[in-house]
Protein backbone atom coordinates (compact mmCIF):
# COMPACT_ATOMS: atom_id res chain seq x y z
CA UNK A 1 0.00 0.00 0.00
CA UNK A 2 1.18 3.51 -0.83
CA UNK A 3 2.54 5.56 2.07
CA UNK A 4 0.02 8.34 1.41
CA UNK A 5 -3.40 8.52 -0.26
CA UNK A 6 -3.68 9.73 -3.83
CA UNK A 7 -7.23 11.03 -3.52
CA UNK A 8 -10.20 11.18 -1.16
CA UNK A 9 -13.90 10.81 -1.90
CA UNK A 10 -16.38 12.40 0.50
CA UNK A 11 -19.83 10.84 0.17
CA UNK A 12 -22.41 13.26 1.55
CA UNK A 13 -25.59 11.40 2.49
CA UNK A 14 -29.02 12.98 2.47
CA UNK A 15 -30.23 12.38 6.03
CA UNK A 16 -32.66 15.31 6.10
CA UNK A 17 -31.82 17.39 9.17
CA UNK A 18 -28.62 15.69 10.27
CA UNK A 19 -25.09 14.76 9.24
CA UNK A 20 -23.57 11.68 7.62
CA UNK A 21 -20.30 11.73 5.67
CA UNK A 22 -18.28 8.74 4.46
CA UNK A 23 -14.68 9.84 3.87
CA UNK A 24 -12.78 7.31 1.71
CA UNK A 25 -9.03 7.70 1.23
CA UNK A 26 -7.67 5.93 -1.87
CA UNK A 27 -4.10 4.57 -1.72
CA UNK A 28 -4.21 2.81 -5.07
CA UNK A 29 -6.35 0.30 -7.01
CA UNK A 30 -8.78 -1.44 -4.63
CA UNK A 31 -6.93 -0.04 -1.60
CA UNK A 32 -8.99 2.35 0.49
CA UNK A 33 -9.44 3.41 4.10
CA UNK A 34 -12.90 4.55 5.17
CA UNK A 35 -13.89 6.96 7.97
CA UNK A 36 -17.56 7.57 8.84
CA UNK A 37 -18.19 11.04 10.28
CA UNK A 38 -21.57 11.07 12.09
CA UNK A 39 -24.76 9.21 11.16
CA UNK A 40 -27.97 10.77 12.42
CA UNK A 41 -31.21 12.54 11.59
CA UNK A 42 -34.13 14.29 13.27
CA UNK A 43 -36.40 14.41 10.26
CA UNK A 44 -36.74 14.06 6.49
CA UNK A 45 -38.62 16.03 3.85
CA UNK A 46 -41.96 14.65 2.69
CA UNK A 47 -41.93 11.70 0.31
CA UNK A 48 -38.61 10.36 1.57
CA UNK A 49 -39.07 6.60 2.18
CA UNK A 50 -39.05 5.36 5.77
CA UNK A 51 -36.23 3.00 4.80
CA UNK A 52 -33.82 5.88 4.08
CA UNK A 53 -31.55 5.40 7.13
CA UNK A 54 -31.26 1.67 6.46
CA UNK A 55 -30.65 2.38 2.76
CA UNK A 56 -27.74 4.59 3.80
CA UNK A 57 -26.37 1.98 6.24
CA UNK A 58 -26.46 -0.66 3.50
CA UNK A 59 -24.80 1.71 1.04
CA UNK A 60 -22.00 2.38 3.55
CA UNK A 61 -21.49 -1.37 3.85
CA UNK A 62 -21.40 -1.76 0.07
CA UNK A 63 -19.12 1.24 -0.51
CA UNK A 64 -16.62 0.04 2.12
CA UNK A 65 -16.71 -3.58 0.98
CA UNK A 66 -17.73 -4.55 4.48
CA UNK A 67 -14.84 -2.85 6.30
CA UNK A 68 -15.01 0.51 8.05
CA UNK A 69 -11.73 1.68 9.56
CA UNK A 70 -12.97 4.34 11.99
CA UNK A 71 -16.05 6.22 13.18
CA UNK A 72 -16.19 9.84 14.33
CA UNK A 73 -19.20 10.83 16.45
CA UNK A 74 -18.71 14.59 16.74
CA UNK A 75 -21.22 14.98 19.61
CA UNK A 76 -24.25 13.34 21.17
CA UNK A 77 -27.07 15.19 19.42
CA UNK A 78 -29.68 12.95 17.83
CA UNK A 79 -29.12 14.38 14.35
CA UNK A 80 -25.51 13.13 14.54
CA UNK A 81 -25.76 9.72 16.22
CA UNK A 82 -29.30 8.30 15.84
CA UNK A 83 -28.11 6.08 12.98
CA UNK A 84 -25.85 4.20 15.40
CA UNK A 85 -28.88 2.87 17.32
CA UNK A 86 -29.23 -0.90 17.47
CA UNK A 87 -32.36 -3.07 17.30
CA UNK A 88 -31.67 -6.71 18.18
CA UNK A 89 -29.25 -7.10 15.29
CA UNK A 90 -31.54 -5.47 12.72
CA UNK A 91 -30.93 -1.75 13.26
CA UNK A 92 -28.82 0.66 11.25
CA UNK A 93 -26.32 0.71 14.12
CA UNK A 94 -26.01 -3.07 13.89
CA UNK A 95 -24.99 -2.68 10.24
CA UNK A 96 -22.29 -0.16 11.15
CA UNK A 97 -21.08 -2.35 14.01
CA UNK A 98 -20.74 -5.31 11.62
CA UNK A 99 -18.18 -3.30 9.61
CA UNK A 100 -15.80 -3.69 12.60
CA UNK A 101 -14.16 -0.24 12.82
CA UNK A 102 -10.85 -0.18 14.68
CA UNK A 103 -11.49 3.16 16.36
CA UNK A 104 -14.32 5.44 17.51
CA UNK A 105 -13.49 9.12 18.09
CA UNK A 106 -15.71 11.11 20.44
CA UNK A 107 -15.39 14.36 22.47
CA UNK A 108 -13.81 14.14 25.93
CA UNK A 109 -17.19 14.88 27.51
CA UNK A 110 -18.48 11.45 26.44
CA UNK A 111 -15.94 9.49 28.48
CA UNK A 112 -18.13 7.24 30.68
CA UNK A 113 -15.56 7.39 33.49
CA UNK A 114 -15.79 11.17 33.67
CA UNK A 115 -17.35 12.89 36.68
CA UNK A 116 -20.15 15.33 35.80
CA UNK A 117 -18.11 17.96 37.68
CA UNK A 118 -14.93 17.42 35.64
CA UNK A 119 -13.41 20.28 33.66
CA UNK A 120 -11.43 17.91 31.44
CA UNK A 121 -10.28 14.32 30.99
CA UNK A 122 -7.70 12.60 33.17
CA UNK A 123 -4.19 12.70 31.73
CA UNK A 124 -2.31 15.52 30.02
CA UNK A 125 -3.76 18.52 28.27
CA UNK A 126 -2.60 21.83 26.85
CA UNK A 127 -3.26 25.09 28.63
CA UNK A 128 -3.72 28.52 27.04
CA UNK A 129 0.03 28.97 26.87
CA UNK A 130 0.48 25.62 25.14
CA UNK A 131 2.15 23.95 28.14
CA UNK A 132 1.09 20.43 29.05
CA UNK A 133 -0.13 19.84 32.58
CA UNK A 134 -1.05 16.69 34.47
CA UNK A 135 -4.39 16.36 36.18
CA UNK A 136 -6.43 13.77 38.03
CA UNK A 137 -9.77 14.37 36.44
CA UNK A 138 -9.69 18.10 37.22
CA UNK A 139 -12.80 18.13 39.37
CA UNK A 140 -14.19 21.62 39.58
CA UNK A 141 -17.63 22.96 40.45
CA UNK A 142 -19.53 24.35 37.49
CA UNK A 143 -21.96 26.20 39.70
CA UNK A 144 -24.35 25.74 42.55
CA UNK A 145 -27.75 24.10 42.87
CA UNK A 146 -29.90 23.92 39.76
CA UNK A 147 -27.26 25.40 37.45
CA UNK A 148 -24.90 22.54 38.20
CA UNK A 149 -27.69 20.05 37.58
CA UNK A 150 -28.49 21.54 34.17
CA UNK A 151 -24.88 22.17 33.15
CA UNK A 152 -23.76 18.60 33.77
CA UNK A 153 -23.77 16.93 30.35
CA UNK A 154 -24.68 13.60 31.87
CA UNK A 155 -28.03 14.95 33.06
CA UNK A 156 -28.94 16.86 29.89
CA UNK A 157 -31.04 14.08 28.41
CA UNK A 158 -33.12 13.86 31.58
CA UNK A 159 -34.01 17.55 31.41
CA UNK A 160 -34.70 17.20 27.68
CA UNK A 161 -37.03 14.27 28.33
CA UNK A 162 -39.06 16.38 30.76
CA UNK A 163 -39.53 19.14 28.19
CA UNK A 164 -41.44 16.74 25.93
CA UNK A 165 -44.09 16.39 28.62
CA UNK A 166 -44.72 20.14 28.65
CA UNK A 167 -48.27 21.13 27.76
CA UNK A 168 -50.27 24.32 27.13
CA UNK A 169 -47.35 26.26 25.67
CA UNK A 170 -47.72 28.86 22.90
CA UNK A 171 -47.49 27.11 19.53
CA UNK A 172 -44.18 28.60 18.35
CA UNK A 173 -42.54 28.01 21.73
CA UNK A 174 -43.85 24.45 21.90
CA UNK A 175 -42.48 23.68 18.43
CA UNK A 176 -38.93 24.74 19.32
CA UNK A 177 -39.03 23.18 22.79
CA UNK A 178 -40.06 19.84 21.30
CA UNK A 179 -37.41 20.01 18.56
CA UNK A 180 -34.59 20.81 20.97
CA UNK A 181 -35.89 18.31 23.53
CA UNK A 182 -35.93 15.50 20.98
CA UNK A 183 -32.43 16.42 19.79
CA UNK A 184 -30.97 16.22 23.29
CA UNK A 185 -32.60 13.00 24.47
CA UNK A 186 -29.88 10.46 25.00
CA UNK A 187 -30.24 7.66 22.47
CA UNK A 188 -29.07 4.96 24.86
CA UNK A 189 -28.54 2.20 22.31
CA UNK A 190 -26.58 4.52 19.99
CA UNK A 191 -24.41 5.76 22.87
CA UNK A 192 -23.75 2.21 24.09
CA UNK A 193 -23.02 1.01 20.55
CA UNK A 194 -20.47 3.76 19.98
CA UNK A 195 -18.83 3.03 23.34
CA UNK A 196 -18.43 -0.70 22.67
CA UNK A 197 -18.05 -1.27 18.91
CA UNK A 198 -14.32 -0.42 19.00
CA UNK A 199 -11.60 1.24 21.02
CA UNK A 200 -12.68 4.79 21.91
CA UNK A 201 -10.52 7.89 21.71
CA UNK A 202 -12.00 10.77 23.74
CA UNK A 203 -10.42 13.88 22.29
CA UNK A 204 -9.96 17.57 23.03
CA UNK A 205 -8.05 20.42 21.38
CA UNK A 206 -4.41 19.44 20.86
CA UNK A 207 -4.87 15.74 21.67
CA UNK A 208 -3.90 12.99 19.24
CA UNK A 209 -7.02 11.41 17.74
CA UNK A 210 -5.55 7.99 16.94
CA UNK A 211 -6.80 8.29 13.34
CA UNK A 212 -3.29 8.61 11.94
CA UNK A 213 -2.69 4.93 12.84
CA UNK A 214 -5.48 3.85 10.49
CA UNK A 215 -4.79 6.54 7.87
CA UNK A 216 -1.14 6.33 6.70
CA UNK A 217 0.14 9.61 5.29
CA UNK A 218 -2.72 11.63 6.76
CA UNK A 219 -2.10 14.15 9.52
CA UNK A 220 -5.12 14.74 11.75
CA UNK A 221 -5.34 17.78 14.03
CA UNK A 222 -7.97 18.02 16.77
CA UNK A 223 -8.99 21.69 17.07
CA UNK A 224 -11.93 21.20 19.40
CA UNK A 225 -13.58 20.91 21.75
CA UNK A 226 -11.36 22.59 24.33
CA UNK A 227 -11.56 21.46 27.93
CA UNK A 228 -12.93 23.81 30.57
CA UNK A 229 -9.36 24.04 31.86
CA UNK A 230 -8.20 25.36 28.50
CA UNK A 231 -11.05 27.86 28.24
CA UNK A 232 -14.28 28.48 30.11
CA UNK A 233 -16.05 29.96 27.09
CA UNK A 234 -17.77 26.69 26.17
CA UNK A 235 -19.82 26.90 29.38
CA UNK A 236 -21.79 29.88 28.11
CA UNK A 237 -23.32 30.49 24.70
CA UNK A 238 -23.77 34.06 23.51
CA UNK A 239 -27.14 34.83 21.98
CA UNK A 240 -25.92 37.41 19.50
CA UNK A 241 -22.65 38.59 18.04
CA UNK A 242 -22.82 40.76 14.89
CA UNK A 243 -19.05 40.46 14.42
CA UNK A 244 -19.20 36.65 14.23
CA UNK A 245 -22.79 35.58 13.46
CA UNK A 246 -24.51 35.76 10.07
CA UNK A 247 -27.30 38.14 11.05
CA UNK A 248 -28.89 41.43 10.05
CA UNK A 249 -28.64 44.54 12.18
CA UNK A 250 -31.62 44.27 14.52
CA UNK A 251 -33.99 47.23 14.38
CA UNK A 252 -35.19 48.73 17.62
CA UNK A 253 -38.98 48.85 17.93
CA UNK A 254 -40.54 51.46 20.19
CA UNK A 255 -44.07 52.02 21.41
CA UNK A 256 -44.79 55.71 21.09
CA UNK A 257 -47.61 57.54 22.77
CA UNK A 258 -50.44 58.70 20.55
CA UNK A 259 -50.80 62.32 19.58
CA UNK A 260 -53.28 63.01 22.37
CA UNK A 261 -50.92 61.61 24.97
CA UNK A 262 -52.77 58.34 25.55
CA UNK A 263 -50.90 55.05 25.47
CA UNK A 264 -51.97 53.01 22.41
CA UNK A 265 -53.83 49.78 23.06
CA UNK A 266 -51.50 46.78 22.65
CA UNK A 267 -54.24 44.30 21.77
CA UNK A 268 -57.01 46.29 20.08
CA UNK A 269 -58.84 43.21 18.79
CA UNK A 270 -59.00 41.50 22.15
CA UNK A 271 -62.54 41.32 23.56
CA UNK A 272 -62.65 43.26 26.81
CA UNK A 273 -63.88 41.50 29.88
CA UNK A 274 -66.66 43.05 31.98
CA UNK A 275 -67.58 42.60 35.61
CA UNK A 276 -65.59 42.09 38.81
CA UNK A 277 -64.91 38.37 38.17
CA UNK A 278 -62.32 39.12 35.50
CA UNK A 279 -60.75 42.60 35.85
CA UNK A 280 -59.56 44.19 32.63
CA UNK A 281 -56.04 44.50 34.07
CA UNK A 282 -55.88 40.71 34.40
CA UNK A 283 -57.36 39.65 31.06
CA UNK A 284 -53.95 38.70 29.68
CA UNK A 285 -52.72 37.12 32.89
CA UNK A 286 -53.26 33.55 31.73
CA UNK A 287 -51.67 34.19 28.36
CA UNK A 288 -48.58 35.88 29.81
CA UNK A 289 -48.19 33.31 32.58
CA UNK A 290 -48.21 30.61 29.93
CA UNK A 291 -45.80 32.59 27.75
CA UNK A 292 -43.43 33.21 30.66
CA UNK A 293 -43.36 29.53 31.53
CA UNK A 294 -42.76 28.63 27.90
CA UNK A 295 -39.93 31.15 27.51
CA UNK A 296 -38.25 29.93 30.69
CA UNK A 297 -38.45 26.33 29.52
CA UNK A 298 -37.21 27.33 26.07
CA UNK A 299 -34.26 29.15 27.63
CA UNK A 300 -33.29 26.00 29.53
CA UNK A 301 -33.44 23.66 26.53
CA UNK A 302 -31.65 26.19 24.33
CA UNK A 303 -28.89 26.27 26.94
CA UNK A 304 -28.66 22.49 26.90
CA UNK A 305 -28.62 22.33 23.11
CA UNK A 306 -25.94 24.99 22.79
CA UNK A 307 -23.71 23.45 25.44
CA UNK A 308 -23.83 20.13 23.61
CA UNK A 309 -22.87 21.81 20.31
CA UNK A 310 -19.91 23.35 22.11
CA UNK A 311 -18.61 19.86 22.90
CA UNK A 312 -18.43 19.04 19.18
CA UNK A 313 -15.23 17.50 17.81
CA UNK A 314 -13.40 19.63 15.21
CA UNK A 315 -11.07 17.64 12.94
CA UNK A 316 -8.65 18.91 10.30
CA UNK A 317 -7.31 16.26 7.88
CA UNK A 318 -4.09 17.22 6.10
CA UNK A 319 -2.72 15.27 3.12
CA UNK A 320 0.26 17.02 1.56
CA UNK A 321 -0.91 20.58 0.99
CA UNK A 322 -4.62 19.73 0.95
CA UNK A 323 -6.74 20.21 4.07
CA UNK A 324 -10.26 18.98 4.88
CA UNK A 325 -12.17 20.56 7.79
CA UNK A 326 -14.96 18.72 9.64
CA UNK A 327 -16.26 20.79 12.61
CA UNK A 328 -19.50 18.97 13.44
CA UNK A 329 -21.82 21.54 15.04
CA UNK A 330 -19.10 23.55 16.80
CA UNK A 331 -20.21 27.06 17.73
CA UNK A 332 -18.18 30.20 18.39
CA UNK A 333 -17.39 29.29 22.03
CA UNK A 334 -15.89 25.99 20.84
CA UNK A 335 -13.97 27.69 18.02
CA UNK A 336 -12.61 30.52 20.13
CA UNK A 337 -9.73 28.59 21.72
CA UNK A 338 -8.33 27.37 18.38
CA UNK A 339 -8.86 30.71 16.64
CA UNK A 340 -6.78 32.45 19.30
CA UNK A 341 -3.72 30.34 18.48
CA UNK A 342 -1.42 31.25 15.61
CA UNK A 343 -0.58 27.65 14.59
CA UNK A 344 -4.25 26.74 14.19
CA UNK A 345 -5.10 29.95 12.31
CA UNK A 346 -2.27 29.14 9.91
CA UNK A 347 -3.64 25.65 9.29
CA UNK A 348 -7.20 26.91 8.83
CA UNK A 349 -6.19 29.61 6.36
CA UNK A 350 -5.40 27.05 3.64
CA UNK A 351 -8.43 24.77 4.03
CA UNK A 352 -9.53 23.27 0.69
CA UNK A 353 -12.76 21.59 1.78
CA UNK A 354 -15.10 22.80 4.50
CA UNK A 355 -17.97 20.77 5.96
CA UNK A 356 -20.32 23.61 6.88
CA UNK A 357 -20.92 23.68 10.62
CA UNK A 358 -24.31 23.03 12.24
CA UNK A 359 -26.25 22.63 8.98
CA UNK A 360 -25.57 26.26 8.04
CA UNK A 361 -26.69 27.97 11.25
CA UNK A 362 -25.67 31.58 11.88
CA UNK A 363 -23.32 30.93 14.83
CA UNK A 364 -21.38 27.85 13.70
CA UNK A 365 -19.27 29.47 10.95
CA UNK A 366 -17.64 32.40 12.76
CA UNK A 367 -16.90 35.29 10.45
CA UNK A 368 -13.33 35.32 11.77
CA UNK A 369 -13.01 31.71 10.55
CA UNK A 370 -14.55 32.52 7.18
CA UNK A 371 -12.13 35.42 6.72
CA UNK A 372 -9.19 33.07 7.26
CA UNK A 373 -10.05 30.88 4.26
CA UNK A 374 -7.66 32.01 1.52
CA UNK A 375 -9.07 29.63 -1.08
CA UNK A 376 -12.51 31.21 -1.19
CA UNK A 377 -13.05 33.19 -4.37
CA UNK A 378 -15.84 34.75 -6.40
CA UNK A 379 -14.25 33.29 -9.54
CA UNK A 380 -14.19 29.65 -10.59
CA UNK A 381 -10.73 28.18 -10.13
CA UNK A 382 -9.11 24.77 -9.69
CA UNK A 383 -8.18 25.49 -6.09
CA UNK A 384 -11.44 27.23 -5.16
CA UNK A 385 -12.81 26.33 -1.73
CA UNK A 386 -15.22 23.38 -1.69
CA UNK A 387 -18.02 23.46 0.85
CA UNK A 388 -20.43 20.66 1.79
CA UNK A 389 -23.62 21.27 3.73
CA UNK A 390 -26.09 18.73 5.08
CA UNK A 391 -29.27 20.59 5.95
CA UNK A 392 -33.04 20.87 5.64
CA UNK A 393 -35.04 24.08 5.49
CA UNK A 394 -37.96 24.70 7.83
CA UNK A 395 -36.82 22.35 10.58
CA UNK A 396 -35.05 24.70 12.98
CA UNK A 397 -35.02 28.42 13.69
CA UNK A 398 -37.18 31.19 12.30
CA UNK A 399 -36.81 33.52 9.30
CA UNK A 400 -38.42 36.47 11.11
CA UNK A 401 -35.89 36.31 13.93
CA UNK A 402 -33.02 35.66 11.48
CA UNK A 403 -32.24 32.31 13.12
CA UNK A 404 -33.41 30.05 10.30
CA UNK A 405 -31.28 27.03 9.38
CA UNK A 406 -29.66 27.25 6.91
CA UNK A 407 -28.99 30.97 7.44
CA UNK A 408 -29.73 32.90 4.25
CA UNK A 409 -26.82 35.35 4.57
CA UNK A 410 -24.33 32.53 5.17
CA UNK A 411 -25.65 30.46 2.26
CA UNK A 412 -25.29 33.50 -0.01
CA UNK A 413 -21.61 33.85 0.96
CA UNK A 414 -20.98 30.12 0.50
CA UNK A 415 -22.51 30.24 -2.98
CA UNK A 416 -20.65 33.41 -3.90
CA UNK A 417 -17.17 32.43 -2.73
CA UNK A 418 -17.03 28.62 -2.80
CA UNK A 419 -18.22 25.61 -4.75
CA UNK A 420 -21.16 24.72 -2.49
CA UNK A 421 -22.99 21.42 -2.46
CA UNK A 422 -26.02 21.07 -0.23
CA UNK A 423 -28.10 17.95 0.34
CA UNK A 424 -31.16 19.99 -0.65
CA UNK A 425 -29.93 19.65 -4.23
CA UNK A 426 -30.59 15.90 -4.16
CA UNK A 427 -33.88 14.96 -5.77
CA UNK A 428 -35.97 11.83 -6.24
CA UNK A 429 -34.21 8.59 -5.39
CA UNK A 430 -30.80 10.26 -5.02
CA UNK A 431 -29.59 10.06 -1.45
CA UNK A 432 -25.86 10.76 -1.72
CA UNK A 433 -23.34 12.89 -3.57
CA UNK A 434 -19.61 12.21 -4.09
CA UNK A 435 -16.97 14.93 -3.94
CA UNK A 436 -13.45 13.93 -5.03
CA UNK A 437 -10.26 15.72 -4.00
CA UNK A 438 -6.96 14.62 -5.54
CA UNK A 439 -3.52 15.05 -3.97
Amino acid sequence: MATAPKSVTIRTYHVGFGDCFLVSFSYGPKTERHILVDFGSTGFPKRVPKSRMMDIAKDIKKRTNGKLHAVVATHRHRDHISGFATAKGKGTGDVIRSLKPALVVQPWTEDPQLSPKATGPAGKEKTKTGRKTKNKGMIEKLGAGTFKQIAALGLMHEVAQQTLAARNLPRDVRREVQFLGESNIQNRSAVDNLATMAKNSYVFCGKKSGLEKVLPGVKVSVLGPPTLKQTGTIKKQRSSDPDEFWQFQASVARLAASADGETPMLFPRHVKSHGPAFPVNARWLVYHARMTRGEQLLQIVRSLDQEMNNTSVILLFQIGKKKLLFPGDAQIENWQFALQQKKYRSLLSSVNLYKVGHHGSRNATPKSLWKLFKNKSEKKASNRLLSLMSTMEGKHGDVHSHTEVPRETLVHELQRESDLFTTQQLQGKQFFHDTVVTF
